[in-house]
């Protein structure tokens, strides 16, 4: 029996513990309520995913440590970010454990094409630039021998046990049309194809690539269903619920912009609206060709999406709201 631990009680780290306690694994799953305690064979704990030595403490004898941590207000990442980051990689090397990142796209910026992880990293703004330089730290403390290190890539998430910003896909389209309101973009384009990861999907992989050797040094982007629009999505979510699909509009990015003068969130908007402005396509053959790891069905990722919004506790096994945390 392996130990591994997972930083952040999320969805994410939720969905990465109960994978590796199904592969017969010890598993510690550490935020900094402590919260956890109902998924069956893990071991919850409470600490401060800053502290280094207590990070540090908690992993000796581990095989790897996950990080499922994502500050939850995108408006003081360059704050919030680095101490963690740094904590945990120094955890690792000072352990010896492998470093499993839960990443993001934010780093490729601008694209022509679908992504895949020989992508250039051209960040278009501050968020996707933090990101990009907590991965070049981690593998230059692999090129260096001192930690093993890998980061998986997901697009917006959807799926049972996640809701309010922590999908935009869910609190914008799914809510909207369930409830039977009119669906309003924040941004973009309602008929850009997109691609939404199921958040079962991220913990799948983050668990297999920590029990992986050929994880290692590189990053992977996690399997997802073929792309398709917000627009889209509202008339598959209709079809399930047995409504007339609603109308789709898009808020004019210069109200957006407007409302950003109060609302930090929305302000934040900015650096990724080219996300959903054009196509935003992620290839993640790559890893289902290695590891043999294929995407959720997009028609079970909606129906559990579905039935999630309707009733949080109708899905079983739904992780609790919030892709990961550094606190609550």
């Amino acid at each position: 029996m392996a130990k591994y631990v997972v930083m952040g009680a999320g969805a994410v780290g939720q969905n990465t513990a109960r994978e590796l306690v199904a592969a017969g694994h010890e598993v510690r799953l550490v935020s900094r309520s402590g919260r956890g305690a109902h998924l069956h064979g893990v071991e919850p704990v409470a600490a401060d995913a800053t502290d280094a030595d207590r990070v540090t403490e908690l992993t000796r004898g581990a095989d790897a440590l996950v990080n499922a941590l994502n500050p939850p207000d995108y408006s003081t990442w360059d704050r919030d970010w680095p101490p963690l980051a740094a904590s945990l990689l120094s955890a690792a090397e000072r352990t010896g454990a492998g470093l499993v990142i839960v990443g993001n796209l934010y780093g490729y910026g601008r694209v022509d094409g679908p992504m895949t992880e020989q992508t250039p990293l051209v960040p278009n703004g501050h968020k996707g630039a933090l990101r990009v330089r907590m991965w070049e730290d981690a593998l230059a403390a692999q090129a260096a021998g001192r930690v093993r290190v890998t980061e998986l890539r997901a697009c917006d998430y959807t799926g049972p046990g996640i809701g309010g910003r922590m999908s935009m896909l869910q609190e914008l389209v799914v809510a909207p049309v369930v409830r039977r309101r009119p669906v309003w973009l924040l941004v973009g384009d309602p008929d850009a194809a997109h691609t939404w990861t199921d958040v079962r999907d991220t913990g799948r992989l983050a668990a297999l690539l920590a029990q992986d050797d050929r994880a290692w040094g590189r990053a992977w982007h996690v399997p997802s269903a073929p792309a398709r629009s917000m627009r889209q999505v509202a008339g598959e979510v209709a079809a399930l619920v047995g409504r007339r699909t609603p109308a789709v509009r898009a808020i004019p990015a210069p109200v957006v912009k407007g409302m950003g003068l109060a609302v930090p969130f929305l302000r934040e908007l900015a650096e990724t609206r080219h996300q959903f402005d054009r196509p935003f396509v992620l290839d993640s053959s790559e890893t289902e060709r290695v590891f043999g790891m294929a995407p959720t069905p997009w028609e079970q990722t909606l129906a559990d999406t579905v039935a999630f919004v309707q009733d949080p506790a109708a899905v079983p096994g739904a992780a609790g709201n919030g892709i990961s945390e550094t606190a609550a």
